[in-house]
């Protein structure tokens, strides 16, 4: 027998796959359509609340990448502006997070040899982000998100959270210096070394932090809804940056950001020609990776949640294609890794903007504040060298004490073992591993399990009772006949269930008795390669001792499978199709008996056993 290959026909199948997951280039054109002045009032008014958010977190976040800070404001505008132009949900907001931030710094702090020169780096690792993410949107790689446990995602934030906090305090202790001369690369020697620089803490940057800190929380318990983030980094600056900036003691010497130019906004395509740009590539390809699936898997989660609220339907694929294209754009504008913000778009959405256009509104405001904090300083007045760092650390800290969801956790520890485990395993990998590889130990885990689980075919062996109905055969029973024993599949036949199916038929198929087989495929799912090959050796082994496998209630996919992979002609293999002989049945949902029926007649005419009685229980009511 010899399969032949035909490449128009896999090319055909490859344009089908495209097609089914086909994007929408533009899908802002629909919204422009249809723009009203309402929607315009609406939307300007959410992206005004939205950018008084995004100024100071895009600030933050960069603070926790190590970043000098115009790196997350440039994020926060582009892609607040470039992602709504193909996005799949109208309230998404993106722009720098926590988590996205916390692993640039982790991979950095780990590569000393690659620390001195991450200002020239990012962008291209966030340019390869950006290329990941497209890549994955024209594949439908968010389709797979789904088989992510959200135990992983929790575990991860949780123990990043934790990670943020305590790097933070080096600032809020003002004994960063002190600290990184320890070079410390794990949780634990952060650890360490905020123990060994405390008795070099500085009073002025505690004290800044506290009072930081008890603001921030009271503001937002008394106004939860006010931009209190915002309202609290501009007090704070003002109050102790201009006691810092005047000599008052004890906050003299306290350390503020330093201030950034024009220049520093300027659009700039990360250099690809320079020498040594593939070694760079190479070191940056498992980072930009990682990033690029936290950042899908970030989106994912929040456009989902979001639209869950105002009945959208969410577009991954679509909405990953965004943050590719987002990412790509904040590279070339210098900025960070942008995913999609849960608190930001939640904000958008409860202050009530209708389309897409209140993302690029915000963007708008926050470009262009950004170029007036740049100008400031050519008239004598430089507003960002009053942010105190250890402000900004308070605010950090509070921003990531708002990560460890409690009652998430609970509900992961809780649910089942396999949800525990894996939480706690990605928790713990978030501490003690990289980042850019405890995330994938949390997917490797999360998906280990569900395929532990896919990968047990339910198989059970069925009799023919006095009425003429199939039932489960029980223990003590004999076969009605036999020589044949039919089994019926339930559940998965991928990959990982194939060696399971094989050796649960091997087993049946031991009995010497035994002369045919008639496996029941009505519910078998998911044919691939590997469960085909494992059939086809299963039919091989039983023709060669003189028995023969048969196929009942087979469905069309599972026809289409066995035709195309060339199996099908194993199975006829002995049957004279111009005599109407056939060794598989498909199902017919009018009576899915009616298979099996054709199947047995098939068999006790391999027997030679013409007369004997085939009785199916048929409700005639049933259509």
């Amino acid at each position: 027998m010899t399969t032949h290959f035909h490449p128009r026909r896999m090319l055909r199948r490859v344009g089908e796959f495209f097609r089914g997951g086909k994007l929408d280039p533009l899908p802002i054109l629909h919204t422009l359509r249809k723009y009203t002045r309402e929607k315009f009032r609406a939307d300007g008014k959410a992206a005004l609340n939205v950018s008084l958010l995004d100024i100071p977190q895009g600030m933050a976040y960069a603070a926790i990448a190590e970043l000098p800070i115009v790196f997350g404001i440039a994020c926060s505008a582009t892609a607040s502006l470039v992602a709504p132009l193909f996005a799949g949900s109208r309230h998404t907001i993106l722009g720098p997070t926590n988590a996205t931030a916390f692993m640039l710094f982790g991979f950095f702090a780990m590569e000393p040899a690659l620390a001195s020169r991450e200002t020239e780096l990012v962008p291209l690792l966030v340019m390869m982000v950006g290329i990941f993410c497209l890549l994955g949107a024209v594949l439908r790689v968010a389709d797979l998100l789904q088989y992510i446990s959200r135990s992983v995602l929790v575990g991860y934030v949780s123990g990043a959270a934790v990670l943020i906090m305590t790097n933070q305090l080096k600032h809020l202790l003002g004994i960063a210096a002190e600290v990184d001369e320890h070079h410390a690369r794990s949780f634990v020697g952060l650890v360490d070394a905020l123990a060994r620089s405390l008795p070099s803490a500085d009073p002025g940057p505690i004290i800044i932090g506290l009072v930081t800190f008890a603001a921030f929380f009271a503001l937002k318990k008394w106004k939860p809804r006010w931009p209190n983030l915002a309202i609290v980094l501009i007090a704070a600056s003002a109050i102790f940056g201009s006691m810092i900036h005047k000599g008052v003691s004890p906050f003299t010497g306290s350390a503020c950001f330093r201030s950034f130019t024009p220049q520093d906004l300027m659009p700039s395509f990360p250099s690809l020609a320079r020498a040594g740009i593939f070694e760079d590539i190479s070191a940056l390809l498992g980072v930009s990776l990682a990033v690029a699936f936290l950042a899908c898997l970030e989106n994912s989660l929040m456009a989902k949640t979001i639209a869950s609220r105002s009945g959208d339907r969410a577009d991954v694929n679509q909405d990953m294609f965004a943050v590719g294209a987002a990412n790509f754009a904040s590279a070339i504008a210098g900025g960070m890794p942008a995913s999609g913000s849960l608190l930001r778009s939640t904000l958008n959405f409860t202050s009530g903007a209708r389309t897409r256009m209140s993302s690029m509104y915000s963007g708008t405001l926050v470009l262009a504040a950004a170029m007036l904090l740049a100008w400031l300083p050519k008239f004598g007045i430089s507003v960002i060298e009053y942010v105190p760092k250890a402000a900004l650390a308070a605010l950090v800290i509070g921003i990531a004490m708002a990560l460890i969801n409690r009652h998430n956790i609970r509900i992961c520890l809780r649910s089942t073992p396999d949800d525990a485990a894996v939480l706690l395993v990605t928790f713990l990998a978030t501490l003690i591993a990289p980042l850019n590889v405890a995330i994938f130990i949390g997917v490797a885990l999360s998906i280990t399990l569900f395929l532990r689980k896919a990968s047990r075919p339910h198989l059970v062996e069925y009799e023919f009772s006095d009425a003429g109905e199939l039932r489960q055969m029980g223990e003590k029973r004999q076969r009605p006949n036999p020589a044949i024993s039919i089994v019926h599949v339930e559940g998965d036949l991928f990959f990982g269930a194939a060696e399971l199916f094989r050796t649960q038929i091997q087993r049946t198929a031991a009995d010497p008795s035994l002369s045919i087989i008639i496996l029941r495929l009505k519910n078998a799912r998911h044919l691939d390669a590997t469960s085909v090959l494992a059939l086809e050796d299963l039919i091989k082994f039983m023709r060669a001792n003189d028995r023969h496998v048969l196929i009942s209630g087979a469905t069309r996919e599972v026809y289409r499978v066995l035709k195309n992979s060339g199996v099908l002609e194993t199975v006829q293999l002995g049957a004279d199709r111009k005599a109407g002989e056939s060794n598989i049945f498909l199902n017919r949902p009018s009576n899915p008996n009616l298979s099996t029926r054709g199947a047995l007649k098939r068999a006790q005419q391999l027997l030679g056993d013409q007369k004997a009685d085939v009785r199916i229980f048929y409700d005639p009511n049933k259509k």
